[in-house]
């Protein structure tokens, strides 16, 4: 299916140099996006850059960590400066420190709600504001599927994405009134960085999808864990015209994991 309403459209995407970050990004330029990358790594935003200089669409690079409200000010009121207004945002900036309850630390806990929902309260709140005079936009928080269901040494993580997934779709509703449509999409076991460091010197791929009896987790229905490129391909179908009647909404890219819960 062919996607109408990207090409030409300026988007932000937050946590840009990572694995689905790199995607979405990469999906958007080349579908003639231009594309504002957000993240605190400004050595991989530059090589992604390079990787894209060719693509249809265009992209620049932006140096900022989204848990701090004066630095996403900035980057926006720099991208709006730079590049004119913003029409799509998506939220994938995210860490991940996984820990038992009983051991988890008051900074690790900080630390990843500082990201993973504060990141997406206060760059959502600095483009929503954007948008509001354009009459229109739309924003794409990714999550997981670990906020519906309880996955062991991940107690902070999975509370920081069902924050951020309560907070879009509160959003959503908000803004329904300037036609901004807000959803989200909760990938499950994706080919990333963050997975390898969670399954250590294990095959990710083979511990996800057998899943683990001894920890409650199920594995993977359809067999496969996720790419990059198919939570991207999620993202810029929200983002699409062909998505101009949905909001509020939750999409699972996770091979069945979460049981369609």
């Amino acid at each position: 299916m062919e996607l109408a309403g990207i090409e030409g459209r300026i988007a932000v995407v937050t946590g840009a140099a990572g694995g689905i970050g790199a995607a979405v990004t990469t999906a958007l330029v080349e579908h003639g996006a231009l594309v504002a990358a957000i993240d605190t790594d400004g050595g991989k935003l530059q090589v992604l850059a390079e990787e894209l200089r060719s693509q249809l669409g265009g992209i620049q690079v932006f140096k900022a960590d989204v848990s701090s409200t004066a630095e996403v000010d900035a980057v926006v009121d720099r991208v709006v400066q730079e590049m004119g207004r913003i029409d799509f945002l998506v939220n994938v900036a995210g860490v991940l420190r996984p820990q038992a309850v009983l051991d988890l630390s008051d900074e690790d806990w900080a630390a990843t709600l500082g990201v993973n929902a504060t990141g997406v309260f206060t760059v959502s709140r600095a483009v929503a504001r954007r948008m509001v005079p354009e009459g229109g936009g739309a924003i794409v928080t990714v999550a997981s599927n670990a906020a519906a269901v309880p996955r062991a040494r991940m107690g902070a993580y999975s509370a920081s994405k069902a924050a951020a997934i309560a907070f879009t779709k509160t959003l959503a509703l908000e803004l329904a009134k300037y036609s901004i449509r807000c959803n989200v999409v909760s990938p499950g076991s994706t080919d990333t960085a963050m997975l390898r460091t969670l399954a250590g010197s294990a095959d990710p791929a083979v511990g996800a999808i057998a899943g683990d009896a001894a920890n409650f987790r199920v594995g993977i229905p359809l067999g496969k864990i996720a790419r990059p490129s198919d939570v991207a391909d999620s993202v810029l179908f929200l983002l699409s015209d062909n998505a101009n009647h949905i909001t509020m909404q939750e999409l699972f890219v996770d091979g069945g994991a979460a049981l369609g819960v």
